[in-house]
């Protein structure tokens, strides 16, 4: 049985349900192009180092940190995959899914880089309660064991 709700003024809610939508079709456009912008700027980035490996084309941008996430993007993300998961991942696993969800395409170094980040993340939602460690690695390689990670039971 549907709850039918009655307004004062319809056609006012009607205008806030559809600007809403505006908003969130115009968010999700611009996300989509600074995720090109981002892509296309990771290109330029390596052109350079083709012709200069040693160039540093973040020298410019003196405060802004490479491959820069929007505050609590991470976060959802890291938990939005566990979640998503049929198995425990590892930051590595959750890493490289980072990596090619932005387009990036991440040598090992910023492989590293970004794991310490989504490493940092990972604790903080640990400390949080969200997730939980449960084991480790076996098959690891050179770079191994990792632990593997999973939504807390009553985390959500």
């Amino acid at each position: 049985m549907e709850q039918e709700f009655k307004y004062d003024r319809p056609n006012t809610v009607s205008g806030i349900i559809a600007k809403h939508k505006e908003l969130t079709a115009l968010r999700d456009k611009y996300r989509a192009e600074i995720k090109k912008l981002t892509v296309d700027i990771d290109h330029l980035d390596a052109a350079i180092r083709l012709f200069d490996p040693n160039a540093d084309t973040y020298a410019i941008k003196e405060y802004v940190t490479k491959h820069r996430a929007e505050k609590g993007s991470v976060k959802r993300f890291v938990l939005n995959t566990l979640r998503e998961a049929g198995e425990p991942m590892t930051s590595r696993q959750i890493t490289e899914l980072w990596a090619a969800d932005r387009g990036l395409v991440a040598d090992e170094a910023t492989l590293n880089a970004l794991r310490k980040r989504i490493g940092a993340c990972i604790k903080t939602c640990k400390e949080q309660g969200l997730i939980e460690a449960c084991g480790q690695t076996t098959d690891h390689g050179a770079n191994g064991p990792y632990k593997l990670w999973k939504v807390r039971k009553g985390g959500d």
